[in-house]
């Protein structure tokens, strides 16, 4: 008895070194799958109990708030019930977020981001980029570029880093000339040359599509472009697809400093650059809103005439195009 004792205990131990010797890809994949499924399990245990986690997220109306609503049941499968808060501007959402009221906000890119943090004094992040919206000028009184009358009026954003954006458009039109080094923090002073007398009028960008009647031309933000339903399709002119601005402006889901790697930053991290949802941006928005799968934005690539881009990231990937849909 004592000997067979003896090896079985031996046998059970040359079995357990066996399996501790077993190659460590395996056991991280037996982990990741491990994680993964308890995940799911409390997911679906939260969900059955109808105790989901409340997840707040602010964010402007178009595009951000609808693509968060299509994002609604993907976030409840992974046990969080969003709650979405709309904002008209550009500055509450991020007090809002700072102040701990939301647990993310969704409607700025980074550079608007990182020059509020200086302004302010916030400790705001980014989690990731989502999409990319080209900035257009649109047609008020005045229906072409080149026949812009000496003196007209055109309207532009006037926070810093999206006047920069709307001036270097200009500039890429020949409207203007600014300061050789202004780059993203050009505003009207550093205009060198205006030979068309241009009166350039700065605005809250949420006037901007309000004001359009009103003047000559304007250059919009493309989610207010989108909440007043002007297509990037019949814009005067886009944002190039080598400009600066399509090397930089992703709209990002912005986080308090050290929420980066919060569950529910992964969480819905996860669902916004999941398939579903790129095929939501891609059907309802097309040409005016592109999914950059969360990751920086390095180029686009112009497609055709209508204004549509192929993305390429920091990866290298090439997440998709619109395959002719935008062209006209």
């Amino acid at each position: 008895m004592k000997k067979s004792f003896l090896g079985t205990t031996f046998l059970a131990l040359l079995a357990a070194a066996s399996l501790a010797g077993c190659s460590s890809s395996s056991n991280e994949t037996t982990a990741e799958t491990a994680a993964e499924a308890a995940e799911e399990t409390t997911a679906e245990a939260k969900e059955a109990d109808g105790d989901l986690e409340k997840l707040v997220v602010g964010a402007s109306p178009a595009p951000h708030a609808e693509i968060l609503e299509a994002a609604r049941d993907l976030l409840a499968d992974k046990g969080y019930d969003l709650e979405i808060v709309e904002y008209t501007d550009y500055v509450q959402p991020n007090n809002a977020l700072e102040s701990g009221d939301l647990d993310a906000n969704y409607f700025q890119h980074k550079p608007y981001l990182d020059t509020f943090n200086e302004e302010n004094g916030t400790h705001l992040v980014s989690a990731g980029a989502i999409h990319y919206e080209p900035f257009g000028i649109y047609a008020g009184k005045s229906d072409s570029l080149d026949e812009l009358a000496d003196g007209a009026e055109v309207l532009v954003p006037n926070d810093v880093t999206n006047e920069a954006r709307a001036l270097l458009l200009l500039q890429d039109q020949g409207l203007l000339t600014l300061k050789e080094d202004a780059g993203l923090t050009a505003t009207i002073n550093d205009i060198t040359e205006n030979p068309k007398n241009l009166d350039i009028v700065e605005l809250e960008a949420a006037q901007l599509p309000r004001s359009l009647q009103d003047a000559d031309i304007a250059v919009i933000n493309g989610n207010y472009a989108i909440e007043a339903g002007l297509k990037v399709t019949d814009a005067l002119a886009v944002e190039a697809s080598d400009s600066l601005a399509a090397q930089t402006y992703g709209n990002v889901v912005a986080v308090r400093e050290g929420d980066e790697e919060s569950d529910k930053t992964k969480a819905l991290m996860e669902v916004l650059t999941s398939d579903d949802i790129k095929e939501f941006i891609e059907t309802k928005y097309g040409c005016s809103a592109v999914l950059i799968d969360g990751r920086d934005l390095i180029t686009a690539t112009k497609l055709g005439r209508g204004g549509c881009f192929a993305v390429k990231t920091a990866g290298g990937g090439l997440f998709f195009q619109f395959m002719g849909m935008c062209v006209r």
